[in-house]
């Protein structure tokens, strides 16, 4: 396990990144990737300032918390643990977590011929806009979030993850995020 580095990007969102799985080491520019998909969901996003952990980990250890937190006896690719308001109302000062699992974000890769760091860009990206509270579990709430993914993957250099896959456009208004809940996942 490395230790975390703390960076604080332009919008007062600090990311701690910590590797607990040697098969990261495959990839040495993944702490790059998501420092900078995150850094610029952050701008294009409405970002609250705050700190961020991610966790960047393999299947086994992706199985065990799927379990417990969603039930789901399997791997998957990411997952977004969001941290509850402060008592007082106020925004909290930790954000939450993002778990990216290696083998099946690299299996996902492989299987759409996707660079890998393209992959992995929209799970840093998806993970923390679950954090801000945005969801997929309606189709129009889907729409929003897949649309605001591609603009901040655009801005990067990463084509749209879901070219060909979107019914249509939303309007502004409906890229608004809604509550965070405890837990969300990409799969």
């Amino acid at each position: 396990m490395t230790t975390p580095r703390r960076k604080t990007t332009d919008r007062d969102v600090a990311i701690d990144v910590v590797t607990d799985s040697d098969f990261w080491k495959k990839h040495p520019d993944a702490e790059g990737t998501i420092r900078q998909a995150i850094a610029e969901a952050a701008r294009t996003s409405r970002a609250l300032p705050g700190d961020i952990a991610v966790v960047l980990t393999g299947d086994a250890a992706m199985q065990a918390l799927n379990k417990r937190w969603r039930g789901q006896d399997k791997a998957t690719n990411v997952l977004s643990f969001p941290a509850h308001a402060m008592p007082d109302g106020g925004e909290p000062a930790h954000l939450g977590d993002i778990v990216i699992a290696f083998e099946t974000t690299a299996g996902e890769a492989e299987r759409d011929a996707k660079p890998f760091a393209h992959h992995l860009a929209h799970l840093a990206v998806h993970g923390y806009l679950h954090l801000l509270g945005y969801d997929h579990e309606s189709d129009r709430e889907a729409a929003a979030m897949e649309r605001l993914e591609a603009k901040i993957l655009a801005r990067i250099g990463v084509p749209d993850p879901y070219a060909g896959d979107r019914a249509q456009d939303l309007a502004p208004q409906d890229l608004v995020p809604q509550e965070a809940a405890t837990l969300k996942s990409h799969a």
